[in-house]
Formats: structure tokens, C-alpha cells, sequence
């Protein structure tokens, strides 16, 4: 069975659980990484030398980076769905986890560090502020990339979708002044409908 390293509220490992969940692939999981330590012991820095999570053990297949590991369950568990056959389509649903690690996690991560993270009496509210208006204007890409489409590669539910979708719930998680983007939030509307994102994304961030 598929072993998995990571605690629920790191959303890296969020993006292998949805991905899991809507492969329906058997796992175990094994809280690591933060207050639940684990990713310094020797056993797991020869298995991740990052010290990161998550990482996956798959009948002695080892993989760490979160989206490689999206991209991976989705090619043995979805070909043909989470996956596309298409290459045009793949390449597209793959350039939008790129677009989500390269461009947006940049610039939200200090926002949620800021708020959520750190004691009231520390913030930095005019970076967090700042911060919070640079992650707008990414979303501004994304809405412009939903023109006709349903997700984030065409009509259907991709791999792109899980790493571009928990960067959505976090930015409207988040209590920050949020622009107005009709097709984002129709597509975060639409997400919130499937069960695997209710289940591991739409938790309280902590």
C-alpha cells in the first residue's frame, strides 16, 4: 500500500491527499514535517533529503516534491481523466500547477505566514497588505486563463486543477481584501462541489 509522509494542515501534502482521494488510492499516512517532527530523522532524510514534505513510498517507489507526486499518481491512477491523454491538454493542465508554485505561492505564502502564523502583536500588516495585492493580480492571470472553460485545462476536472485549487481556497480563506474575479469564483464554486476537496482542502488554515 502507498505510504505517505505528512501532517493535514501543510498544503503541499493537501495536493497529494485530493489528488488520492480523487484517484481512490489506498494510502497510509504518517504525520511529519513541523510540530510532528519526523523529517530529520535519519530514516527519512535518506528517503527525502530536503527534509520536506510530502513523500511517498510506493512499493519502494520513492517520490518527493508535491507536484511531481500529483503528476505521477494522476499518470498510474487517472490517464485519460486527472491526466489527459491529450498532450495539448496535459501540457496546458501542467503549465497551471507551474503558474500556481511559480507565481502564486510566492506571494500568498507570506500573506498566510503573516496572518495566520504569526502573533497579532508581530504582523506586518502594510508587507501582508502588499503581499495580499500582488496574490491579486496573479488571480488576475487565472481569470483570464477561465475564459470558456470549466477548469483550469477545459471542461473537465484535471491534475492542474488540484494544484491550482488549493491556492484558491487558501487565497479566499485568507482575511484580505480580495478583487472582484467572476470566473475564479465560479470555479472555486465549483470546486467546493466535489467531495475530495471538501474532505481535505476546506479546513480551517492553521
Amino acid at each position: 500500500m502507498l505510504k505517505l509522509w505528512g501532517r493535514v494542515n501543510s498544503i503541499n501534502v493537501q495536493k497529494v491527499l485530493w489528488a488520492l482521494e480523487e484517484l481512490k488510492v489506498p494510502y497510509e499516512r504518517t504525520d511529519a514535517g513541523m510540530a510532528f517532527g519526523v523529517v530529520n530523522e535519519p530514516f527519512y532524510k535518506k528517503m527525502n533529503p530536503n527534509s520536506r514534505v510530502p513523500t511517498i513510498d510506493d512499493d519502494g517507489f520513492v517520490l518527493w516534491e508535491s507536484n511531481a507526486i500529483v503528476r505521477y499518481l494522476a499518470a498510474k491512477h487517472g490517464m485519460g481523466t486527472v491526466c489527459p491523454n491529450n498532450p495539448k491538454q496535459s501540457a496546458d493542465a501542467d503549465r497551471w500547477m507551474d503558474w500556481a508554485s511559480n507565481h502564486v505561492a510566492p506571494v500568498i505564502t507570506p500573506v498566510f505566514w503573516g496572518l495566520i502564523r504569526t502573533p497579532a502583536e508581530e504582523r506586518n500588516m502594510a508587507q501582508i497588505e502588499a503581499d495580499a495585492e500582488k496574490t491579486g493580480q496573479q488571480f488576475q492571470v487565472l481569470e483570464q486563463g477561465l475564459e470558456g472553460k470549466d477548469y483550469v485545462a477545459g471542461k473537465n476536472f484535471t491534475m492542474g486543477d488540484i494544484v491550482v485549487g488549493v491556492n484558491v481556497y487558501r487565497w479566499y480563506a485568507l482575511d484580505v481584501k480580495h478583487p472582484k474575479l467572476p470566473r475564479v469564483e465560479a470555479y472555486y464554486e465549483r470546486l467546493k462541489q466535489r467531495p475530495a476537496f471538501q474532505k481535505h482542502i476546506m479546513k480551517p488554515l492553521t
